[in-house]
């Protein structure tokens, strides 16, 4: 006989729904003795709770999960992604509106790279749009200074290792040259710590300027600097699934790179701005 499925969901997932915390996070709250449910403190992230359960962190009763919700974000050079730093340095998170309900980050992009970040009021949409398996592109304008060699660039479609660290395939392509500088489409999926940075460095260039211009099917388009704009929950459900199923296009593989003429600034290719013009409204 089959066994009856658990009804409800892990505490740790419903944290994470709920936009408190990550999943990991949630984890180490239990540990600590901070999370309770029914009034009984619980010492697992596997206890499972229902819409019925009263859930409390450090003696607050929890909400239920707000509606995902999306934010296209152009970040700055200088500004950190993360919540908070001993430095004291300026964060994502202190240039947000204070109206922004607790948002948690998709991916990051480090102190000197700029253009767009994703965030989330859900935790768990966070999680499957960094997961690997997701697969999603992510799209790049780099310049970078030094001497440049083609055929190197198109070698990095079968992946290269640096200093030990394997590197998947990368697309990169040679938009245009100016002086010692030049300015180079890239596509990737996996965004390991400082990826481009690295493999260009090994390649002989210094990027002295990098801008995220595509995270999946969101755009930087024409988001001004240090503004925030929500995606339409409609987009969301479109490009995501989420709250069904996560589409097929997230698991779709990295599509060859076509040529195309020098973009203007951060400007998505021509061939998708109607597509995606309702999503800056």
């Amino acid at each position: 006989m089959a066994e009856p499925k658990n009804k409800g969901e892990r505490i740790a997932k419903r944290l994470s729904r709920a936009g408190l915390c990550s999943r990991r996070e949630a984890e180490r709250w239990i540990e600590a003795g901070r999370v309770t449910i029914d009034g009984t403190k619980i010492s697992t992230p596997a206890t499972l709770v229902t819409d019925q359960s009263v859930i409390t962190v450090d003696g607050k009763r929890i909400g239920e999960p707000e509606q995902p919700k999306l934010w296209r974000y152009h970040k700055p050079r200088g500004v950190l992604s993360t919540n908070s730093d001993p430095e004291d340095r300026p964060t994502v998170f202190d240039h947000l509106p204070k109206e922004l309900p607790r948002v948690m980050l998709v991916g990051r992009l480090d102190l000197n790279s700029e253009g767009l970040l994703l965030l989330t009021n859900d935790g768990e949409l966070a999680r499957q749009l960094e997961l690997p398996s997701t697969g999603w592109v992510r799209r790049y304008r780099v310049r970078a200074y030094g001497s440049l060699d083609g055929s190197r660039l198109e070698s990095l479609a079968d992946g290269i290792t640096v200093d030990g660290i394997r590197y998947g395939e990368i697309q990169a392509q040679l938009e245009k040259r100016r002086g010692d500088n030049s300015w180079i489409s890239v596509s990737l999926q996996e965004g390991k710590n400082r990826e481009i940075r690295k493999v260009m460095e090994h390649l002989g260039l210094r990027v002295n300027r990098l801008i995220r211009i595509s995270y999946g099917p969101f755009h930087l388009g024409d988001l001004h600097r240090d503004t925030i704009r929500e995606v339409s929950a409609h987009v969301l459900k479109e490009e995501t699934g989420f709250g069904t199923a996560i589409s097929k296009q997230l698991s779709a593989k990295l599509p060859p790179m076509k040529p195309r003429t020098p973009p203007t600034g951060s400007e998505p290719p021509k061939r998708n701005r109607h597509k995606n013009a309702h999503r800056r409204r």
